[in-house]
């Protein structure tokens, strides 16, 4: 894992400072992704520079350092990632007759390249992984990211130079770069709690989007193309045959393939264990596969609706694995919310970055890499939001829209405290999330499709964008995925997920929050294999009994017993509500000052203001809300200057 940034002229202009120490100022601006070296490579004649911070994972010697040029000194390379089987890829080759220098994935990569040319080469990479490959003989830079986005990558143009980096921050150091905020993307992070790609919170600065490869030969225009999509994928009509025990074995294939190739490290390596089915699976497979105990790491609340630490240490007793837990205190949240401005350059407004900044952070302190369980509820469809909102939809749906908006409203006009009071005496333990679901279900009833409702349903912090002063109150930055194709609702909600929140949310989470402590997290759940093997099978046999993760769970239980792979999902997310109105109020409250939104000018301060008073007098709960415009106000205080050009609509 690693921090790459550079740069290129769109015209060949070599006036100006050593591209390769400007290239290296950008990668500097990324430290704690990279802390083990740092190297720029440039081209003065050609305006181009590179530069690369280093996290070694794999090949921990000088033969492993970036930038990293072919044998026959055709591409220059900066990388970002792992690539799972360069192993094969390197025999291969090998007998193609290329000849390496060391054992990096990274060597592997660049005679891939040579010899079956960049663009076909990236479609036989399993990994993770986000690139700058530069031809020298061509004079043409590539930005490629990995198929399902889990490693970032950010591009710009400003003054005839095309910037790149694996975080704002990085293009921040360019001298070029411009800082013109985009007032519908702070609008749409109201909405999201993230900035839906490829849009950022600057006008004119863009996320490359998943399975995407930009080509600039200079002279030309950068052209986006797709080589992968998470929703294409979903459309495909399903082939694979799918008698039971062909299926079980399969998928097994594929999940201890994808977990043991991410086990492959020169470096200690351990796990996020959750407590939830997806973390309990990749760790049992993990453990399945070793000859000693796993490190495993969890987090733990003392709120009893959030807290999954037990679930965690029963199922490291279980396996036998080396376990770690530690508790997130309220007070120390103080102190977490202080420095999530600094983790992210862009607004963001997930509240579990505070406990998955933690569990990284104590993870650190044992191993160099973790694997994670991130991607299943998209694969397996393990949101209860998928399977609930279907019911609701196949009676809903059928009601005239009128009746069924009317409905809505009613919903969401109920008082705060009376569904609280409603949600205490049927389940105490999770009375404080009803008023969120309470709305998500209102929204569902009024949208005027399913598509939309669906939608709605993942949207659950503010929906008034006039909020942000400026903003054109339309919602003009949507996170969107071409579903229309998809054979279902279901099908249609998860591919939507996998295509925005997935990347743009969740992976983004533990990307900023594990880097910035130097960790590198590998997701064995998101192997593209894996996704499209499970997509090629007919719903009847994704789904199995029609509940969350059925076929996941049942793949399982050769590693686990039923009593450990049944439970009930919780979520990794904090009770922000509560300490919204307890021990982060005092800091909330000087954010939301009106001398200090006035300040930044994002916000209007007596909108603001209000919301806020609804929510400490428990009139209605607007947690998440409030949590992404105090996060959005934070990163301004942190990343805006006075020099800032803050553009009206």
């Amino acid at each position: 894992m690693c921090g790459i940034a550079g740069f290129i002229s769109l015209n060949a202009n070599g006036a100006g400072p050593s591209p390769d120490t400007v290239a290296l100022r950008m990668a500097d601006a990324v430290p704690h992704r990279g802390p083990d070296g740092r190297a720029g490579w440039g081209d003065a004649e050609a305006g181009v520079g590179l530069g690369h911070r280093r996290l070694a994972i794999i090949d921990l010697t000088p033969t492993g350092v970036q930038p990293m040029h072919s044998a026959d000194g055709r591409y220059v390379l900066v990388y970002n990632g792992e690539v799972y089987n360069f192993q094969e890829l390197r025999s291969e080759l090998a007998t193609l007759g290329h000849v390496f220098r060391g054992t990096s994935d990274t060597e592997v990569m660049l005679a891939a390249c040579v010899e079956w040319g960049p663009d076909k080469a990236v479609e036989r990479f399993v990994g993770m992984f986000a690139f700058a490959l530069y031809d020298r003989r061509e004079r043409t830079l590539r930005l490629v990211r990995d198929r399902l986005g889990v490693k970032p990558l950010y591009w710009a143009v400003f003054d005839n130079i095309l910037l790149f980096g694996s975080e704002l921050r990085a293009l921040m150091a360019h001298p070029s770069f411009r800082k013109d905020i985009d007032r519908e993307a702070i609008a749409a992070m109201l909405r999201y709690c993230y900035v839906p790609a490829p849009a950022t919170a600057f006008l004119g600065v863009y996320k490359l989007p998943a399975g995407s490869i930009l080509t600039l030969r200079q002279g030309g225009t950068p052209l986006i193309r797709s080589y992968w999509r998470a929703d294409g994928i979903t459309w495909r009509r399903p082939v694979t045959p799918c008698g039971p025990e062909e299926v079980a074995e399969r998928l097994d294939e594929l999940l201890r393939d994808a977990v043991a190739r991410r086990m492959i490290a020169d470096v200690p390596l351990g796990a996020f264990l959750s407590g939830g089915t997806d973390s309990s699976a990749v760790v049992a497979l993990m453990q399945a596969q070793s000859a000693r105990p796993i490190r495993t790491f969890t987090i733990g609340f003392h709120d009893a609706a959030y807290d999954e630490s037990q679930s965690a240490r029963e199922l490291a007793l279980h396996l036998g694995t080396d376990h770690t837990e530690v508790v997130l205190e309220p007070h120390a949240a103080v102190n977490l919310v202080s420095q999530a401005a600094d983790w992210f350059d862009e607004p963001f407004g997930d509240s579990s970055q505070l406990p998955t900044y933690l569990v990284s952070q104590m993870t650190r302190a044992h191993v160099t890499v973790a694997l994670s369980g991130d991607g299943g509820d998209e694969l397996f469809g393990g949101y209860p939001k998928y399977w609930w909102l279907d019911r609701v939809w196949r009676i809903a749906g059928r009601m005239p829209r009128p009746l069924r908006s009317a409905l809505g409203g009613s919903i969401a006009a109920l008082p705060e405290p009376f569904l609280k009071g409603l949600a205490g005496a049927l389940d105490p333990a999770r009375a404080e999330r009803v008023g969120e679901k309470a709305r998500r279900l209102a929204s569902a009833l009024a949208a005027t499709g399913a598509d939309e409702a669906a939608l709605e349903l993942a949207t659950v912090g503010l929906r008034d964008p006039s909020l942000v002063l400026g903003a054109s109150g339309s919602f003009r930055l949507q996170a969107a995925a071409k579903t229309e194709e998809a054979p279902d609702l279901i099908a249609r909600m998860q591919a939507s997920d996998a295509m925005t929140s997935l990347p743009d949310d969740m992976l983004t989470k533990v990307d900023r929050c594990s880097m910035a402590v130097s960790l590198e997290v590998r997701a064995p759940l998101l192997d593209h294999r894996l996704f499209e093997y499970v997509w090629s099978l007919p719903a009847t046999v994704r789904r199995g009994d029609g509940t969350p993760k059925a076929l996941f769970r049942a793949a399982l239980a050769r590693y686990l017993p039923a009593t450990l792979v049944h439970r009930p999902k919780r979520g990794f997310s904090v009770p922000i509500g509560n300490w919204l109105r307890g021990p982060l109020r005092g800091w909330a409250e000087d954010l939301l000052a009106s001398s200090e939104l006035a300040r930044t000018g994002l916000f209007d301060p007596s909108r603001t203001r209000a919301i806020w008073q609804r929510h400490i007098s428990g009139i209605e709960d607007n947690a998440t809300g409030l949590w992404n415009v105090l996060m959005a106000q934070s990163w301004a205080n942190r990343w805006l200057s006075s020099s800032t050009h803050l553009p009206r609509a």
